[in-house]
């Protein structure tokens, strides 16, 4: 298991990991036209290439047997509603595993990369959203101190999934 930055030649990979990861979790939520409408606002080639290009933007990846297994994405200013006193937020976008991967401690390497980074950042705060209806999630991000704040939403094409909004301090 490697943790590296991501690069140019990533950008295939991280789009169709993050198409089927985001597919086998939530697909079912979703009509077929929203679903579409939000895979490619968010997961296209187009859009992880300015990703990539942003620098206030960090994206570490993890191969596994040669292969893109995971990423994390990470921005260094949230752009999540304001519901704490932290001064010098910084957001963790997106932790995607391939489904078929889960288990094996990669959530655990990128979410220590996301702290060393928002340390190195200055952040005083992690923000996130995770799905109201995503226990898992929800422990996972417990583990390492991050609490839900705020009840908040995130929108799929015209769908309003209910989200809340976790934050812990660096």
């Amino acid at each position: 298991m490697t943790l590296r930055p991501a690069t140019a030649a990533d950008i295939p990979a991280l789009s169709d990991l993050g198409r089927r990861a985001f597919v086998a979790k939530f697909g079912h939520l979703y009509s077929a036209e929203n679903l579409a409408q939000f895979l490619e606002e968010s997961h296209s080639e187009a859009t992880v290439a300015a990703q990539l290009s942003d620098p206030d933007m960090k994206i570490a990846v993890i191969e596994e047997g040669g292969k893109l297994a995971s990423f994390c994405k990470i921005v260094r200013h949230s752009t999540l509603p304001q519901h704490t006193a932290a001064t010098a937020p910084m957001e963790l976008k997106q932790l995607y595993t391939d489904p078929d991967l889960i288990g094996r401690g990669h959530g655990a390497r990128l979410m220590d990369w996301a702290l060393a980074e928002a340390r190195g950042w200055g952040a005083d705060e992690v923000q996130l959203s995770v799905y109201a209806h995503n226990p898992e999630a929800q422990r996972f991000y417990r583990r390492y101190g991050l609490e839900k704040v705020a009840d908040i939403t995130f929108a799929v094409g015209d769908h309003i999934d209910p989200e809340f909004l976790f934050a812990g301090a660096v």
